[in-house]
């Protein structure tokens, strides 16, 4: 029997309603899609295609309009905030493009976050000797008591993926996660997840349009217009 898609979207409508309660505003337009345990999508579109509202649709952050969502075969619908928020942190990891790092704590305590949340099991020790593995992996080994403020913004996008990393998640979602760092870098930060990925058997799903990004993936996905199709890579933003 093959495997359970780790997440499946069955006919996906995400709308917004305007303030004064006019006509809705659609973003995503009926979205069916199946993705399998360990796969690797690049997900590519010009901006207001509705490629964030689909992560975060994907990433329990927000609920479809109508259609459902599957997570390892189980329907979130009904799940209530707290529930999502436990699926969250137990099995999702973000990568967003404006980082959300907390702005008081070290980049050190940044990457720990994730590993307070209740109903964690690793002991305090190892997490924070694997929050400065990955952190020394992303060259930030001198960087671990600075804040946010005092780190350059490559930095701190090397930070957020640490820190979505920390809990080995079932999946990934990163959106341009190397889309403010130099070539170098992001390579460095691209084979780290890889590595991860073959290690774990993680899922990942990529916004980008950068090309050397997107043709590490198993497949690619366009979206337009608030729909979504499969596209041989390399692929260019239509």
């Amino acid at each position: 029997m093959p495997d359970t898609p780790i997440l499946e979207l069955e006919n996906v409508v995400k709308q917004y309603q305007a303030p004064d309660g006019s006509a809705a505003t659609p973003v995503l337009r009926g979205i069916t899609l199946s993705i399998a345990p360990g796969e690797s999508l690049a997900i590519v579109g010009p901006s207001g295609s509705g490629k964030s509202t689909l992560l975060n649709i994907m990433g329990t952050l927000d609920r479809p309009t109508s259609g459902r969502m599957l997570l390892e075969g189980r329907d979130l619908a009904d799940a209530n905030d707290e529930a999502l928020a436990a699926v969250r942190n137990r099995r999702i990891g973000f990568v967003f493009q404006l980082h959300h790092l907390l702005p008081q704590c070290t980049a050190l305590e940044n990457v720990l976050v994730p590993t307070l949340a209740p109903g964690a099991t690793r002991r305090p020790a190892d997490a924070e000797a694997d929050a400065h593995r990955l952190l020394a992996r992303m060259g930030l080994e001198d960087r671990l008591t600075y804040r946010p403020g005092q780190l350059s913004g490559g930095e701190r996008q090397r930070v957020a993926v640490a820190r979505a990393l920390i809990n080995k998640p079932a999946i990934l979602l990163a959106d341009e996660p190397t889309g403010s760092l130099d070539s170098d870098t992001g390579g460095r930060i691209m084979k780290l997840i890889e590595e991860i990925k073959t290690q774990h058997g993680m899922t990942t799903l990529l916004v980008t349009n950068d090309d050397k990004t997107a043709c590490a993936a198993d497949r690619g996905l366009r979206m337009k217009d608030g729909r979504v199709e499969d596209v041989a890579l390399p692929v260019t933003p239509a």
